[in-house]
């Protein structure tokens, strides 16, 4: 069980149990699962697990499971809610922290979407992640795609990827992608420069990606509230069906945007990743203000 504690937190065994524990949790959090408990139902010691987990996560089972409550999901939506209004308005972008990530996002003109990539040179690879793998897709114009995998899946978003771009030039390139792939996921001063997105999408969903470029990290925000803050009250709908469609995972925040009643509802990735993501950036976030506190 120790070669467990020593794989890299990019390992998708890793991320499955991880994301099996936290999906146990949650189901049970009124019964408040103990750490025996939840280390058994992933088939590892407590002890085993608590390591695990904490080396993920930087706190303990026990402690991120707060972040997953409907309490604190309500209050996030709060304290979210005047900072994106602000930004979306004036088009700022989120305020800076540790793992911020500076975003450019370019649209397709329309002749080019109607050409489906002709002409177009993308590179793609496909790469471990804290959150499972997950294919990335560039051009010489910026990222263009960022799906997260299961083992179900990897054949199909491939392919659900080709046929996105029918017209493009495609070429599987690790070491292209490679580079982008830790500017996302190991986010640092020395790799800080923005990341340029180049997608392409109708004018309603592009208004709503660079809208949910706005929720900072460890923000959340609702489907109602980010339709307000773009100045279309009564679009809460066409806004949840504008995130099913966001091609680049992650780095477009759609994971930031629940239900009012403070429940996570639906994610193009699975609702269990959407949990993870949320929690782990909650942690994240929680840890970084404690240690600014202490400076």
């Amino acid at each position: 069980m120790n070669s467990l504690i020593e794989t890299s937190p990019y390992d998708s065994e890793t991320y499955e149990r991880i994301a099996k524990a936290i999906a146990f949790m949650r189901q049970h959090h009124l019964n408040q699962p103990n750490l025996a408990t939840v280390a058994q139902h992933v088939h590892l010691s407590e002890y085993h697990f608590q390591r695990l987990f904490t080396r993920w996560t930087g706190i303990s089972p026990k402690r991120f499971l707060q972040y997953l409550t409907v309490e604190y999901a309500k209050s996030k939506i709060a304290e979210t809610g005047n900072l994106l209004d602000l930004t979306v308005e004036v088009g700022l972008s989120s305020p800076g922290r540790l793992h911020d990530l500076f975003v450019n996002l370019e649209a397709m003109s329309p002749g080019e979407f109607k050409a489906e990539g002709i002409g177009l040179q993308i590179w793609y690879g496909i790469h471990p992640t804290p959150f499972g793998d997950c294919l990335i897709a560039t051009t010489s114009r910026g990222i263009c795609n960022l799906h997260f995998l299961d083992t179900t899946s990897k054949d199909g978003i491939e392919q659900a990827f080709r046929l996105e771009w029918s017209n493009a030039s495609i070429k599987q390139d690790q070491q292209a992608t490679q580079e982008i792939c830790n500017r996302i996921f190991e986010p640092s001063a020395a790799n800080n420069k923005p990341l340029v997105l180049y997608v392409k999408g109708t004018n309603f969903q592009i208004q709503v990606w660079r809208a949910l470029l706005s929720v900072p990290f460890g923000g959340i925000t609702t489907y109602q509230g980010l339709a307000a803050a773009m100045g279309r009250p009564t679009a809460a709908r066409a806004v949840g069906n504008a995130l099913g469609r966001n091609p680049v995972g992650y780095l477009i925040p759609c994971h930031r945007v629940i239900r009012e009643s403070g429940e996570f509802g639906g994610f193009r990735w699975g609702l269990e990743r959407k949990t993870v993501l949320l929690g782990w950036e909650a942690s994240r976030n929680q840890i970084q203000n404690r240690e600014q506190e202490v400076i």
